[in-house]
């Protein structure tokens, strides 16, 4: 990483969390391949370190729960015979928990869509709160044994899920209608008012406009699981610290108390430097 100053690191980040792909950042950027293929697994992994220290105590009061599907390597149908069954090869999922008011993002995992990965979100989210919350999540069953592990009895908790039809016109990329939504009450009293995946659904859309590997139909998946990783952290360490959400104007670490100003991309370059990411605040 020597061979890059500061200045290219920077050009380097800030096309990559607006969406650029890996091919597009090397040719716009006139960064070889490999060295921005390392830049991203370095500072995706300074990243993680950042955010699983200093996203702490964090005050909410509603969480809402989902999990975004994508392939590495190649489809799940594709997969080799000697790599069937081997986690990085094929489906991927990233599960992610939002806090509906302040929009932070303060707990996510890439795993397999198991029980495992549910009990490793739910037990780190609930390690990062301060007291009680309301929350939703699908009809996914691994969540039930998972939340009640984690949360125990503290927590509100409710399964929103979505009812579909089926296709009249049946198309190969066309979704079902949506003809009803059931919520079920799991545990303590959620205000039915508050009971939806609606944040977390959006943020979902925020990761496939934001990162090329999740972009649909197109060439531009994962071909390793640890770039995969680190591409989503550096994601929610953009989203968390340096994006300004829109409505609230703030970003949403500011919005949890957890920041006091908006970061620059020079910033989140900055915890390369292991310095300052033991220092940062």
């Amino acid at each position: 990483m020597n061979r890059l100053n500061s200045a290219k690191r920077i050009q380097v980040v800030a096309a990559l969390v607006d969406g650029v792909g890996i091919n597009a950042t090397t040719r716009m950027t006139n960064v070889s391949k490999p060295t921005v293929l390392k830049l991203l697994a370095e500072l995706g992994g300074a990243c993680a370190t950042y955010q699983d220290r200093m996203i702490r105590n964090v005050r909410a009061r509603r969480i809402q729960v989902d999990e975004i599907w994508q392939f590495v390597y190649s489809k799940q149908k594709n997969v080799p015979t000697d790599k069937q069954g081997v986690f990085g090869f094929g489906d991927v999922w990233t599960w992610v928990a939002i806090d509906a008011d302040s929009k932070l993002v303060p707990s996510w995992r890439v795993g397999p869509r198991d029980a495992g990965t549910a009990y490793e979100l739910m037990t780190d989210l609930a390690s990062r709160l301060t007291h009680r919350v309301q929350l939703t999540t699908d009809a996914h069953r691994a969540y039930l044994d998972a939340v009640d592990d984690a949360f125990g009895s503290e927590v509100d908790y409710a399964v929103l899920q979505k009812l579909y039809g089926s296709l009249e016109n049946e198309t190969r990329y066309s979704p079902s209608k949506i003809i009803g939504v059931r919520s079920d009450v799991i545990r303590g009293d959620p205000d039915p008012r508050h009971i939806s995946t609606s944040y977390v659904e959006r943020q979902n859309l925020t990761m496939r406009m934001s990162m090329r590997r999740f972009t649909r139909l197109t060439n531009g998946f994962s071909k390793k699981i640890e770039n995969h990783a680190a591409a989503v952290a550096l994601h929610y360490m953009h989203y968390n610290f340096a994006r300004v959400h829109k409505t609230l104007r703030v970003t949403p670490a500011m919005q949890a108390g957890l920041s006091a100003h908006v970061w620059s991309i020079g910033e989140i370059v900055q915890l390369l430097d292991a310095d300052y990411a033991r220092t940062a605040a």
